[in-house]
């Protein structure tokens, strides 16, 4: 699923292409796609349509439109880019994507903004605007998302401790968006990588020093990915017009299984992890003796 360079990288597409424009049609092709907005697909047209995109947020891998106010309050459209969810900006007239789910076109009649999904994983949904978990204003289906490492408001110290106070593997906490946001699978095996921690240490017996450099590696790594356009491994993942990231191509050790370490030389471990897999050098990470299970 995309992580935080992934979705940032939509992100500033999005913020490029369709802020300050006003919807004036939505399209919903399939049912699935608005499956999170309860109301339904009627409705969600109905809130969408004369209101005018004023800005598009992040808060670790969740993604959204803010619209100008309404009657009823402030609101956004959340989008949950789920397995092959994209946000695209498609010139008007151009052939409808084969898994077109929801389009939006607007009143300067310029380039219309399409969710394509062709697992019908993801799907997008109005909410309000509330207070978050950490300050800020999100929409409540998030509010709970602590901030992320490449936030300018994130506490490097808050998150440390947050850290510590679990009881659990290192890299089970790292992907507990709760205790910080928007580190997944790919990026939580470079960080611990970097880091030189193996992912079932438990958090209870790392220190503050130990914590930091995660996290800090793992702020690194998805500034690098970000530069990079994001981490594709297959069409499914890409940008606003289309176009696919390369940090594939810089990992270290995810997906790397049997190839030698690029800073010691010694094969890369791959091991079953929560319905995923974990990447590991056995050298450079060692597991500890008492691990977390």
């Amino acid at each position: 699923m995309p992580e935080l360079p992934e979705v940032e990288v939509v992100r500033r597409g999005l913020a490029d292409h369709v802020l300050d424009r006003k919807i004036t049609e939505v399209t919903v092709a399939h049912p699935r796609a608005v499956r999170r907005h309860v109301e339904g697909a009627a409705d969600f047209a109905a809130r969408l349509i004369g209101r005018t995109i004023s800005g598009a947020r992040r808060r670790g891998k969740y993604l959204w439109l803010e619209l100008d106010a309404a009657d009823e309050g402030e609101d956004a459209v959340l989008a949950h880019l789920g397995m092959s969810g994209q946000m695209l900006i498609a010139e008007a007239g151009r052939a409808d994507e084969t898994h077109l789910r929801v389009r939006m076109r607007f009143a300067d009649a310029g380039p219309e903004l399409r969710f394509v999904d062709q697992r019908t994983f993801g799907g997008l949904s109005v909410h309000p605007l509330i207070q978050a978990h950490g300050g800020g204003l999100v929409p409540a289906p998030v509010a709970h998302i602590a901030r992320d490492p490449m936030d300018p408001a994130f506490d490097l110290d808050e998150a440390v401790a947050g850290l510590r106070r679990r009881r659990t593997g290192l890299k089970r906490a790292l992907l507990d968006q709760t205790v910080v946001s928007g580190i997944g699978n790919i990026y939580a095996d470079e960080a611990l990588w970097r880091a030189r921690l193996h992912g079932s240490r438990p958090t209870e017996g790392l220190t503050r020093g130990q914590g930091r450099a995660v996290l800090g590696a793992a702020a690194a790594v998805m500034a690098e990915a970000l530069t990079a356009g994001g981490t594709s491994f297959d069409a499914l993942y890409v940008n606003v017009n289309g176009a696919s990231g390369y940090f594939d191509r810089a990992l270290a050790v995810y997906g790397q299984a049997d190839r030698p370490c690029p800073r010691c030389g010694t094969p890369i471990r791959r091991d079953p992890f929560m319905n995923r897999s974990s990447y590991t050098c056995p050298r450079c990470q060692p597991r500890p003796r008492n691990p977390h299970p």
